[in-house]
């Protein structure tokens, strides 16, 4: 699929910048970035509908989850 992005010229000559710096093609880096950015929101919406679940079964910490882990199995 082929999708145009319009840029303001400020981003568009960092993008130019950073595609001869890196010598990726300024769509590479696009779609890098692009890539990364939904992996980022589909973790913040699964950590969203994760957090009253854990809460409920009292894990408000990272610690917490590691000493479940590390709790034997009952």
């Amino acid at each position: 699929a082929t999708s145009t992005l319009r840029l303001p010229d400020p981003l568009d000559e960092e993008l130019e910048r950073q595609s001869l710096a890196s010598g990726l093609s300024k769509s590479d880096l696009a779609r890098e970035a692009i890539r990364r950015y939904l992996q980022v929101a589909r973790f913040r919406s699964l950590r969203a509908q994760m957090i009253p679940l854990a809460e409920a079964q009292q894990i408000f910490t990272d610690e917490d989850v590691f000493r479940r882990l590390d709790a034997p199995e009952e």
